[in-house]
């Protein structure tokens, strides 16, 4: 059977998906959201909890935690896994939150199974798959989180201190206020590291029938930016004969 040589690794279709097999475990290693709080009962100062891919809090999660007991709001028991915070017998169950490591190495091993498949035809079947399939974990991935906030939101503690709390749902990222509570989502490092991977392989697919190098890659889009500021600008087209800078472009 044909194997990939170290050469065929700097084309773009064989190299950036072991790029973005790096990062996909390597995201694991930071936090994947952040949420900064605001609160009349710390009037100096602003909190900061990250949250990871698997049950994991650092920060200030505690005084968070306190925070979220005025409303009946408590962090989601992860079931499988003991978490590093302690669990409201209240907090909704999600297990799930235990298995996000295994979708992040799952596609970082997919990706570098198919960056040496022996053949130009299996390697370009391949990334279509694992594009496909990698955007279609992260998005269940997505709307499970996003779910699950609607839950929580949803099942507040009806004796909690505050009384009279609509239910909400924090989004993933924004802004958003509860009682005197005000808070600011945002993605961490772990999850642009994610963003990036899954950049990296829509560049592969787009590059899969082509054995442009990782060095031809920068002049490649330069003259593709160009073409199309040309096309806005309404610049016709150069006549004359090419030059092999302009042949080969898709």
């Amino acid at each position: 059977m044909q194997r990939p040589t170290l050469d065929d690794f700097r084309e773009v279709r064989r190299g950036l998906p072991v790029v973005a097999a790096v990062l996909f475990v390597a995201a694991l290693a930071f936090p994947m959201w952040r949420i900064s709080v605001q609160a009349v009962q710390y009037p100096n100062t602003v909190l900061h909890v990250q949250l990871y891919a698997y049950p994991h809090l650092t920060g200030d999660f505690t005084e968070m935690a306190r925070l979220n007991h005025y409303i009946g709001f408590y962090y989601p028991d992860p079931v499988f896994v003991e978490p590093n915070f302690p669990v409201q017998e209240r907090a909704i169950d999600v297990p799930e939150w235990s298995l996000g490591p295994v979708a992040f190495v799952a596609v970082s091993l997919l990706s570098v199974f198919v960056a040496v498949a022996p053949t130009t035809e299996k390697l370009k079947r391949g990334l279509t798959y694992q594009f496909v399939g990698t955007v279609a974990v992260f998005g269940v991935l997505v709307a499970d989180i996003q779910y699950r906030l609607w839950q929580a939101g949803h099942t507040l503690d009806p004796d909690a201190p505050v009384m009279g709390v609509s239910g909400f749902t924090p989004p993933l990222w924004g802004r958003y206020s509860v009682a005197n509570i005000t808070s600011v989502s945002r993605f961490g490092p772990g999850a642009y590291m994610a963003m990036v991977a899954v950049f990296l392989l829509a560049v592969a697919l787009f590059y899969r029938d082509e054995p442009v190098t990782v060095r031809e890659l920068p002049g490649r889009v330069r003259r593709r930016v160009e073409r199309l500021l040309d096309r806005g600008t309404g610049a016709e087209e150069p006549t004359g004969p090419t030059t092999d800078a302009d042949t080969g472009d898709r």
